[in-house]
């Protein structure tokens, strides 16, 4: 079983496929929550996150290192202490809130999503 858990406005959990389908449901009101553009913001030095050379130096320096063998249509990082793997589109457009909330989760204080 693969996928996302998606929350919806209505109480509702489901489980979405992938990403795409997600967002494209939430961008036609589907999902209730996608309206708003979000913005992942690095909380030690409050900036938001512009583009991947500024995470990838985050990320490095929490101890992720690049992932080079996975899919070559993600941007990928792996921490050899965990088994947890990020996955980011290649086209930095595509970062939405569904890549976001994976980096808050795999690094608790370290980021969070706003409203921008």
């Amino acid at each position: 079983m693969s996928g996302v858990w998606v929350f919806r406005s209505n109480g509702v959990m489901c489980l979405v496929d992938n990403a795409a389908e997600f967002s494209s449901e939430a961008n036609h009101g589907g999902g209730g929550g996608g309206r708003n553009k979000k913005v992942l913001v690095h909380l030690p030095s409050g900036q938001p996150v512009s583009s991947y050379g500024f995470l990838q130096k985050i990320l490095e320096g929490l101890g992720w290192e690049r992932y080079y063998e996975g899919d070559p249509d993600f941007f990928q990082f792996h921490k050899r202490s965990s088994i947890d793997l990020i996955s980011l589109p290649m086209d930095f457009s595509k970062f939405n809130s569904i890549y976001m909330y994976d980096l808050v989760i795999k690094n608790p204080n370290v980021f969070h999503v706003r409203e921008s």
